[in-house]
């Protein structure tokens, strides 16, 4: 089609007959010379990443992949699988379950790290200064830092291994040393906070210059496997129409194992 018949335009992906470009990169060449992680990173940001920040993408990924039977997104995606639900169906269930409250809280942690390391440029404070100011501010104003905490976890293991790869990309910058500076913030107050996951994720894509309106895409993308492994052991070992009690169930999976 000429440029004058075009109504509209994408600059992500080429089709012609026989190739397929990728932000103008042969998808044959990406297939053997480009992990998955790198794929995505190149096809939300627009281009290549290093070799180190494919790495570090592909550890994101891998630690938001599924965190058991108990989050919203599992539970919505095995109740429409137990109604005898379609795989697409099912899983679409699961990814319309992440939100603001779950999942979400990556985009917004970023934007709130991001406004702490405004602050320390426009005020002089150092970061801890500029956290304080801001979880001061934020208790006023009634509103709560996302991407710390767990209702599990009290040392998340994820972010621990996630800051360690981002320190080894070069990419552990100032969102980071922020979200620390929040974490001793709170222990300070005598109600120790760890950064999550889904801080950990906000501060290193923060950190990567990542756009914020994708960042909650990469839990979407990185959950999809498992919400289809919930969703297929759903089908195929639990009664239709069954009561699904998130307490009420057991693990009975491969023992511990190393790779």
């Amino acid at each position: 089609m000429s440029d004058k018949e075009t109504v509209w335009k994408t600059a992500i992906t080429q089709i012609q007959p026989n190739h397929v470009r990728v932000r103008g990169y042969d998808i044959a060449d990406l297939m053997t010379k480009l992990s998955f992680g790198g794929a995505v990173y190149l096809i939300v940001v627009g281009q290549l990443p290093s070799p180190e920040i494919g790495r570090l993408m592909d550890a994101l990924l891998v630690s938001s992949i599924d965190h058991g039977a108990t989050p919203p997104s599992v539970l919505a995606a095995r109740t429409a699988a137990s109604t005898g639900a379609s795989l697409s169906a099912s899983v679409a269930a699961g990814i319309l379950s992440i939100n603001r409250h779950h999942g979400g809280a990556i985009e917004e942690c970023a934007r709130q790290l991001n406004a702490i390391v405004r602050g320390t440029k426009q005020t002089g404070k150092n970061l801890d200064e500029a956290a304080r100011a801001s979880m001061d501010e934020m208790k006023k104003t009634g509103r709560r830092m996302s991407g710390f905490g767990h209702r599990i976890h009290t040392a998340d293991p994820r972010t621990a291994r996630l800051f360690e790869l981002a320190r080894q990309a070069g990419v552990f910058k100032d969102h980071c040393e922020a979200a620390l500076a929040v974490e001793r913030f709170f222990q300070a107050a005598g109600k120790p906070l760890p950064i999550n996951v889904d801080g950990a994720i906000g501060a290193i894509l923060a950190d990567l210059e990542f756009p914020y309106e994708a960042m909650n895409g990469i839990f979407m993308i990185a959950r999809s496997p498992g919400l289809v492994a919930h969703v297929v052991e759903e089908q195929t070992r639990e009664k239709p129409m069954r009561r699904i009690d998130p307490e009420k169930h057991a693990y009975d999976g491969p023992p511990v194992r190393n790779l």
